[in-house]
């Protein structure tokens, strides 16, 4: 039953800590942790091999997150993103399924009321979009993911001066759907039959979303101060996306339950709590491989307070209720308080707050008690403004004992040795092959007193303007980047930093103009979903735009509607249909486009089949 550190920096170094008699803890640290340039810091880390299932021992008491696979330590900050590593890729192999890395091309657009994600990989393609809603002001904003339109108070987020980008996961990773045919745009790029669950899925699409804010230049939303929240099994996602994506500067889940923040190993002796073999079951949320621990959580090699820790050291918010025993609140707390203690060690123990002492108990409810530390929160983590810190109020009837649950000690873990000198800055930075959708980086490498570790490729769009961030990270001084967009400008940075996480000035800047995309005439055409339902869509703006030399006084655009989709209207543009082909010649008002210049007037709409996600590709201007 549904009821629903490239390295993070921290910049500051006094810890404090303090208990309050009233149930409610307070880590308080003036520690402020930004989000990565990167969706993955560590992706660069050798993670040994990992255990197969079948070998793995029972283990009563929750992992000790600080423990490598090779049975050391770590001892600095700096260990932690290698130590985060592993846990991700376990996380992937026994719980979620893997979430596959950047596509290979990821396109899109924003707009102040939506955005579009077209995503291509390994000849397969799939499309989706997101609505957005944004505060009063100029921008540009942060803005916070709602999966599915239930999550922390929208209006809170709103007047805290973030826009509400509404993100609906069903179209990525659909639920109701058997196993070994799953659907949605993430599985008809990585196969009905993949391993994956939808939670991950799910993950994958609002790192797609953030891929489109990072091209788009930052004019509306930042691409730097990202949030995610959702409630229920929206909750369970918005719990995997910011685990699983280090460029979310604050992660909000709600009423998770079994599945989300909740400890695998607690929820078998909490009276009421959903069971595992339900979780498993009732929807294709967790991975394939999650089915042989439903009956034995003992034996995962990973747990969800070390999930709770791949967040650390950024924003974390987890609200939750504990007057619905099927949500396993106390489990929850017991995830809760074992991932504090990552984020003590790393020095941040005031970026998490869990909150579940609540009055009121109707499931994914706007509540009172958490409109303050949602507004603290944003403020902090998406604006960069206060100084709020975390506190873990929980609720007496729902409050998990982690001593119970933790035969491990919390190191102090050091800055590295002492190492603060940063690498030289690299030089020479030079592009080459360029070619329309990429281009070649090389540098001349840089030294340090312990050795570069590597290297963060740093990406703005345009000549001029615009935001700088990361696009990739290389162990040596040559990088490719590729996904760019054709006849587009941008502007090339490149920084090193050594194993204790200390970065380097950045390099000189060199810009680079793509090559022109493939064209059948003189024009190109790209349609812009501009809103859809279960059954249909709107593609507003079709814009045409003229790549030729001269001016053009007619157009024609051609491209192919998905099967069962029919043509239902269409404005500014004469329309004629041969199967699922469609036709769309100019109107006498909007045939004449300037030499490099567009035209947006056109548009149509389109009914497909009840739950179709696809929507038209492949068009062609004359």
């Amino acid at each position: 039953m549904t009821i629903g550190l490239a390295r993070s920096r921290l910049v500051a170094l006094a810890v404090a800590t303090t208990l309050s008699i009233t149930g409610a803890m307070t880590v308080a640290s003036t520690e402020a942790a930004a989000a990565a340039g990167v969706e993955d810091e560590g992706a660069d880390c050798a993670v040994p091999g990992l255990p197969d299932a079948g070998s793995l021992p029972t283990v009563s008491r929750l992992p000790d997150p600080f423990t490598k696979l090779n049975g050391t330590r770590i001892a600095t900050r700096a260990d932690w993103r290698c130590r985060r590593q592993e846990i991700k890729k376990l996380a992937e192999k026994f719980v979620y399924g893997e979430k596959p890395p950047k596509p290979s091309s990821v396109t899109g657009t924003v707009s102040r009321t939506g955005i579009s994600v077209n995503v291509s990989h390994n000849g397969r393609s799939s499309s989706f979009s997101a609505s957005v809603d944004l505060p009063s002001g100029t921008g540009p904003f942060p803005a916070v993911v709602v999966l599915g339109g239930l999550g922390a108070d929208t209006a809170t987020i709103k007047a805290a001066g973030a826009a509400v980008i509404n993100y609906d996961p069903l179209a990525v990773g659909r639920e109701g759907t058997p196993r070994n045919n799953k659907q949605g745009a993430f599985y008809s790029v990585y196969g009905a039959s993949s391993g994956t669950g939808v939670l991950a899925a799910w993950a994958w699409g609002v790192s797609r979303i953030i891929d489109v804010i990072e091209q788009s230049g930052g004019s509306i939303l930042r691409a730097d101060a990202t949030g995610v929240t959702g409630c229920s099994r929206y909750g369970k996602g918005a719990f995997v996306a910011g685990a699983f994506d280090q460029r979310i500067a604050l992660t909000m889940p709600v009423e998770s339950g079994s599945g989300g923040v909740a400890a695998f190993r607690s929820i078998p002796g909490e009276s009421g709590a959903q069971p595992l073999s339900s979780t498993y079951s009732e929807q294709p949320w967790l991975g394939d491989a999650f089915s042989s621990f439903t009956g034995s959580p003992g034996r995962l090699p990973v747990d969800t307070h070390s999930v709770v820790g791949m967040i650390a050291p950024r924003g974390l918010f987890i609200m939750d209720n504990p007057h619905i025993d099927w949500l396993a609140a106390r489990s929850a707390s017991v995830g809760a308080l074992g991932g504090a203690e990552v984020y003590k060690a790393l020095g941040a123990g005031g970026n998490i707050t869990y909150w579940s002492a609540v009055q009121d108990g109707t499931h994914c409810a706007t509540r009172s008690e958490w409109r303050t530390p949602l507004q603290q929160n944003i403020q902090r983590f998406l604006l960069n403004t206060g100084s709020y810190t975390g506190s873990m109020r929980i609720a007496s009837n729902k409050s998990g004992n982690l001593a119970e649950w933790r035969d491990w000690t919390t190191p102090t873990l050091t800055d590295g040795g002492g190492d603060t000198s940063p690498p030289t800055a690299p030089a020479g930075l030079a592009a080459s092959a360029t070619t329309s959708t990429g281009t070649t980086l090389t540098w001349t490498a840089s030294t340090d007193d312990n050795g570069v570790a590597g290297y963060d490729i740093l990406r703005a769009p345009g000549a001029t303007g615009g935001t700088f961030t990361q696009a990739g990270t290389s162990a040596t001084p040559s990088y490719t980047d590729t996904g760019l967009t054709p006849s587009a400008t941008y502007r090339y940075q490149v920084r090193a930093r050594d194993a204790a996480g200390n970065a380097s000035p950045v390099s000189n800047t060199v810009q680079i103009t793509t090559q022109p995309g493939t064209s059948t005439g003189t024009c190109t055409a790209t349609g812009t979903v501009q809103t859809q339902w279960p059954t249909g869509y709107v593609i507003q703006p079709l814009t045409i735009t003229n790549t030729g030399t001269s001016t053009i006084t007619s157009w024609t655009v051609t491209f192919t509607l998905p099967a069962g989709h029919t043509l239902s209207g269409s404005w500014n543009g004469t329309v004629t249909t041969s199967g699922q082909t469609v036709t769309i010649r100019n109107a006498a008002h909007n045939g004449t486009i300037a030499a490099g210049a567009g035209n947006s007037s056109a548009g149509f709409q389109v009914t497909r089949p009840n739950g179709d996600t696809y929507v038209p590709s492949g068009y062609t201007c004359t």
